[in-house]
């Protein structure tokens, strides 16, 4: 299935991050153009950008800590000022904390939440009144399938990202049908940051316990990215799709 986003404007946070970097690459080959988040990230996002330039892409690179409301009302506003519209809201920043549960401190457990659902609360609430006067848009949250399984010393990170399926889906009928609210909850993806958990867990979940037999690649989640921003997914409201090789099937 060819999908064309000539002539759209897809807002990505987290975009210096393995999936973010494949996100943006896949957005702006499907003709959109991009503008990426990243946090104190300047020399990777430098080299993302020019590599999606070199290849005719629009790029607007935006430094940002979406965790703060100040932050992201201005990361919006450059957006609206470049292009005049969003059209598509990609809601992929995030970070991992390993900790047994009564070792989690509060600033653990604040830091963990700020960045992975205070910040999709505020880009939404930023990026919605734009969509709403132009006339619709999409927005696409980044949860996990660790928010439907739980792990143990995960806890505010399936906390979060169980709040990510649970706000998807109270936005998704509030903002019907004008303005699309969708999610993705991936499986194990083979990016840095699971590299890093493994450091700490000590192990890798066993490819063979996968029916893909594989880890995911970051290309998988950036595909379903696209589809979900795109018109095949029109009649999509509130769906969290889960590529994850079949590591979780509901």
């Amino acid at each position: 299935m060819q999908i064309d986003l000539t002539g759209q404007v897809l807002l990505i946070t987290g975009a210096s991050g393995g999936i973010g970097r494949a996100m943006a690459r896949a957005f702006a080959a499907s003709g959109a153009s991009v503008a990426l988040n990243h946090f104190g990230q300047s020399d990777i996002a430098r080299d993302l950008a020019a590599d999606i330039e070199q290849q005719g892409g629009q790029v607007l690179l935006l430094d940002a800590d979406v965790s703060d409301a100040t932050a992201v009302s201005h990361l919006v506003g450059q957006v609206v000022d470049r292009y005049g519209r969003i059209d598509g809201l990609i809601n992929n920043a995030g970070i991992v904390q390993v900790k047994p549960f009564l070792e989690t401190s509060e600033a653990d457990w604040d830091h963990v939440i700020a960045t992975n659902l205070k910040s999709m609360f505020l880009t939404c609430r930023a990026v919605l009144p734009q969509m709403q006067a132009q006339g619709g848009g999409s927005i696409i949250n980044v949860a996990s399938e660790l928010a439907f399984l739980g792990r143990a010393q995960y806890a505010a990170y399936t906390a979060a990202k169980g709040g990510v399926v649970a706000l998807t889906r109270s936005l998704a009928r509030e903002f019907a049908p004008e303005i699309r609210v969708n999610g993705i909850a991936p499986g194990p993806v083979d990016t840095p940051m699971l590299r890093s958990e493994f450091a700490v867990t000590g192990g890798e979940r066993a490819e063979a316990d996968i029916p893909a037999a594989r880890l995911g690649r970051p290309e998988d989640i950036a595909a379903t990215a696209v589809f979900l921003a795109s018109a095949h997914a029109g009649f999509y409201y509130g769906e969290m799709l889960s590529p994850n090789g079949g590591a979780l099937m509901r």
